[in-house]
């Protein structure tokens, strides 16, 4: 409720349990969810947020996934197994190159598709193409190898 949920919002990833329940419940005490609402905002829109916001009613985990709350919602038991395929999913990508792209989803969604933002993903395109991480993934794909920041899982 309240704050933790503007941590959720604000994670690149968020996985819940079927029998979670989320609430923005700051109007019930007479505030808002001001520092959180940034996040929040873009995680349900503008819409959802109004209501949900104004009304303070309790989102189940089912109706969290569909409002873009959650990722994914699972059995309570497959939660951890769940989470443990999502970090392995994680450590297969290349670093720089994962931190890059969570630049590129906030300059992509805070821009409309003009000449600046096609000419900002093609240079970066050709940066990472070019770059260390990019040359070492790209030889280690025509290799049929790992590359170097995939964890040995043995």
């Amino acid at each position: 409720y309240g704050g933790a949920l503007g941590l959720i919002c604000a994670a690149d990833i968020a996985v819940a349990a079927d029998d979670a329940r989320f609430c923005l419940s700051e109007v019930k005490l007479g505030i808002l969810p001001a520092v959180i609402a940034p996040y929040v905002v873009r995680a349900l829109g503008a819409r959802q947020a109004r209501r949900y916001f104004m009304t303070a009613e309790v989102i189940d985990a089912a109706r969290a996934g569909r409002l873009g709350l959650v990722h994914e919602v699972v059995p309570a038991a497959e939660l951890d197994s769940t989470v443990d395929k999502l970090v392995t999913a994680l450590l297969d990508g290349a670093p720089e190159a994962q931190r890059r792209a969570r630049e590129l989803v906030h300059r992509a969604d805070d821009s409309d598709v003009s000449n600046g933002l096609i000419e900002y993903t093609a240079n970066l395109i050709a940066e990472l193409r070019t770059g260390a991480e990019g040359q070492e993934g790209l030889g280690a794909f025509l290799e049929k190898r790992p590359p170097n920041w995939k964890p040995n899982r043995n």
